[in-house]
């Protein structure tokens, strides 16, 4: 049965509409106006039963490819995290330490590894470095995407694990016919951070299919922070002239208290370069008796880099006793001791250098994403609509990483034990030969692997008074593997880098699936998911999900969902040695003075799953006596427990000092506030608890004969709260922004062959964690325009941030005195673009 109404067309409208520039409106207003005669079944992110209609409980914001080149999107991470229904601080191009040149996307701020990335409607290889938690959208180019559905629900009894705070569902190009080139390309208004993009599309149809074949390739250089007028110089205790116990050497050779630092801001990236490689291709092949193949293949190449200041080397060097070979220890002068410079407890010394005289560390990756999917689907029966399907999805990422000018300690503690003189200068080194004796490359790899089984059924299994009783049900099997191999060096903990472990496991799930969806009346559906996987590692988890549409009226639909989720532990939560990372802290004890500390994490191969609970309720507005106007408001609520996490470093240093001595042992901290050994162990006992409101409008309208388009997307944050500290409204440079008034607002106007579009985006005043101080809004002011020259060519272009808004400062920030994250870092810059298509 199937029902047609205003409100039906509405809720499709609304559902594409709602995206940041409003630049898919004609494409939704066409589909809605032809709904009545197209009765075809589709797939809906967030459910496996193919309908006739949009129509779900669960709120949806679809983003087409005419929004994503309207705002001059080239990576895909850019486009997702443009939304309001994004928060913390997903790693992308903004990233420069740590990120090893991936992108991820973070729905509610509740981390990457809480989304699931969905392409085509099927999983995607976790890809990275290596054992990555999380799938990189370096490896998806913008060229192949026809649009991006984004399922802002719990969804683990739809799809499994990692669904929790929603799901990202990428649909590439389909059925396309003809030859399509795209040029796209840009830079600042400081003639830097240039990128470009060219792509190529080519697709033919056969009598019983169709086969499209696509390449891309990206580039995109570097914005050094110094360049921008605004940073905040970085202050570094480790110093080019090196120091010994604090204390330098003056003009006159004397020991003095070091009074300077260095500012790393000059050697470090606001936008890290890269290069990509793609090679994409989808088909759909009807093999006769209502048989149908489809198949996609995906390939990318990833050339990326990232630069920070010289090595920061600190070496602990063992002071001379009486008896001990001076060329194997460090002896103190008379002048070092008049100065206070003497061993510590356990007879050493501290020197640090930042190394300079060798050169920035270079960090860079070449990473190789593969993904091959296909899959038939066949009609059991015709008349009762029942189709069967099974797929294949295999993915495959491997990476060779690197960091150029290194440091070996223990090469560089023997130097110095040689010739200390020559490393005690007060002064620029000199012998380059000494230099190259203690630097290296440091050299890794790693890769992850994906083999995934699914088949299934759906259909309508019966009628009721008011419609047919649809269901699917299915089975998967997915196998998961991960690996990485640290350089030797790295591995025997002889860098001046923290110490890492090689990591490397694998586990698989074997799952069953069912969903109903039940039209209890005209106006009241109910939809029912359950799903069980049984787990190699941990054992099994069991999900369901409960939602209810009502069209209370022609105008009005409400709409709820409520369900349970989990996430498995990853291969490397689950198998990852210890490693080190110097995390943005500050000592409450004064002893460590650089704002960065290292800190080991360690994983556990006994951790459990996390679970969560979900719950949205909201409503579908389309007022018939406004033409072209809908609003959708939802109500969400996540919960968390027994998530794995490492709990707040900061929080437990300062406990810690306050006197709680569990929070010393927890964290491996030493008398006297020793942090030699602070650890931050993965473990079961983090929680998560975030609720909030998102808003929508959608106006398209004709007026002083031109064709508008008005969209308002608002998301206000009512709580997040994790592992006992509340970030409602806060901003860090370790956990990102969690802002509580997100708003992004556009307004198109066109007539046949051109449009032009205004749109900004808004970030409201937060609090700063680290001193509660106030954190200023932001608003982002953006101009597109395109123009149809023919049938054969378009072009357009825009302007980001007009107005050249500087990012706000953060005491704690992660780079350059801000968030770059989350704010905008390089300041203005402009975008163009040409297609041509034949």
């Amino acid at each position: 049965m199937i029902r047609t109404s205003k409100l039906a067309s509405a809720i499709k409208y609304s559902l594409i509409a709602s995206v940041a520039s409003g630049a898919a409106l004609t494409s939704a207003t066409a589909a809605a106006e032809e709904e009545s005669a197209n009765v075809e079944r589709i797939a809906v992110t967030g459910s496996r039963i193919q309908r006739q209609d949009m129509e779900t409980a669960s709120p949806v914001t679809v983003i087409d490819a005419a929004a994503i080149r309207a705002e001059g999107f080239t990576t895909v991470d850019e486009l997702l995290q443009a939304q309001t229904s994004m928060a913390g601080a997903a790693v992308g191009s903004s990233t420069n330490n740590g990120s090893d040149g991936v992108a991820q996307v973070d729905l509610r701020g509740m981390g990457s590894q809480r989304t699931l990335v969905l392409l085509n409607g099927r999983r995607m290889v976790n890809s990275g470095s290596g054992a990555d938690s999380a799938v990189d959208l370096n490896a998806i180019p913008v060229a192949m995407i026809s649009r991006v559905e984004i399922l802002k629900d719990g969804a683990s009894a739809v799809y499994g694990s990692d669904a929790i705070a929603g799901v990202v569902n990428i649909i590439t190009k389909k059925d396309f016919e003809g030859f399509q080139i795209d040029v796209l390309g840009g830079m600042t208004d400081k003639s830097d951070g240039e990128h470009g993009e060219i792509s190529a599309l080519y697709g033919f149809n056969t009598d019983t299919g169709n086969y499209t074949f696509g390449a891309a390739y990206s580039e995109r250089r570097g914005v050094i922070q110094s360049d921008r007028d605004w940073t905040d110089p970085g202050d570094s205790s480790f110093i080019p002239n090196g120091s010994l116990d604090g204390m330098v050497k003056d003009e006159n050779g004397n020991w003095v208290q070091r009074d300077e630092g260095y500012d790393f801001t000059q050697d470090s990236f606001y936008q890290t370069p890269s290069k990509r490689y793609s090679l994409f291709a989808n088909m759909t092949q009807e093999l006769g008796n209502d048989v149908v193949l489809t198949g996609d293949v995906l390939y990318t190449k990833r050339k990326s880099n990232q630069q920070l200041a010289p090595q920061p080397a600190n070496i602990m060097l063992d002071v001379c006793q009486p008896g001990d070979d001076p060329a194997k220890c460090f002896e103190l002068d008379q002048d070092m001791i008049d100065a206070g410079i003497g061993p510590d407890d356990n007879g050493q010394v501290n020197y640090r250098k930042r190394m300079n005289d060798v050169g920035p560390r270079i960090y860079s990756q070449d990473t190789d994403t593969w993904r091959v999917s296909a899959g038939l689907e066949g009609s059991i029966d015709v008349n009762t609509g029942l189709i069967w399907d099974v797929s294949y999805t295999y993915g495959n990422n491997k990476a060779k990483t690197q960091v150029e000018n290194s440091i070996n300690a223990n090469l560089m503690a023997d130097a110095i034990y040689a010739d200390q003189d020559a490393w005690l200068t007060g002064q620029p080194m000199t012998d380059q030969e000494l230099l190259n004796s203690v630097a290296y490359t440091e050299k890794a790899d790693g890769g992850n692997e994906q083999h995934a089984i699914s088949a299934g059924i759906n259909g309508e299994l019966f009628d009721l008074d008011a419609g047919a009783v649809a269901f699917a049900i299915g089975a998967e099997y997915r196998y998961e593997s991960g690996y990485y191999n640290p350089d030797p060096i790295i591995v025997a903990g002889e860098g001046t880098a923290a110490q890492q472990d090689p990591t490397d496991g694998s586990y698989n799930v074997i799952s069953v699936f069912q969903e109903v969806s039940v039209p209890f009346t005209d106006k009241l559906t109910g939809e029912f998911a359950l799903r069980f996987d049984d787990y190699s590692t941990f054992g099994n988890a069991s999900t369901w999900k409960i939602g209810l549409t009502y069209e209370a009226t022609d105008d009005l639909m409400l709409r709820t969902v409520a369900a349970t989720g989990f996430r498995a532990p990853s291969v490397s939560e689950l198998y990852g040695g210890n490693s080190g990372s110097y995390d943005y802290l500050t000592d409450p004890w004064g002893n460590e003075q650089d704002p960065q500390i290292l800190v080991n994490y360690t994983s556990d191969e006994d951790l459990k799953p996390e679970e969560s609970e979900s719950y949205t309720a909201g409503l579908v507005y389309s007022p018939s006596y406004v033409d072209g106007l809908s609003l959708t408001v939802d109500y969400w609520r996540f919960k968390v427990k027994n998530a794995i996490t490492r709990l707040d470093t900061q929080a437990g240093l300062d406990a810690c000092f306050g006197g709680d001595t569990s929070a010393c042992e927890t964290f491996n901290i030493g008398p006297n506030g020793d942090l030699s050994n602070l650890t931050n162990s993965l473990t079961n006992v983090g929680y998560q608890d975030t609720s909030g409101i998102d808003f929508n409008l959608a106006y398209n309208f004709e007026a002083l004969s031109l064709d508008w388009v008005i969209s308002n997307d608002t998301t206000y944050l009512l709580n997040f709260e994790q592992d006992g500290i509340d970030y409602t409204n806060k901003i860090d440079g370790n956990f990102g922004a969690y802002a509580q008034y997100r708003n992004n607002f556009s307004i198109k106007a066109g007539q046949g062959d051109w449009s032009v579009m205004y749109f900004n985006r808004y970030i409201g005043e937060m609090d700063d964690l680290a001193t509660g101080e106030k954190v200023d809004s932001v608003l982002y002011h953006n101009v597109s325009a395109s123009y149809y020259i023919n049938d054969t060519w378009m072009i357009s272009g825009g302007v980001k941030n007009i107005t050249d808004v500087e990012p706000s400062n953060v005491s704690n920030g992660s780079d350059g005195g801000t968030v770059p994250e989350v704010y905008d870092t390089i300041g203005r810059s402009f975008y163009a673009g040409v297609t041509v298509k034949f």
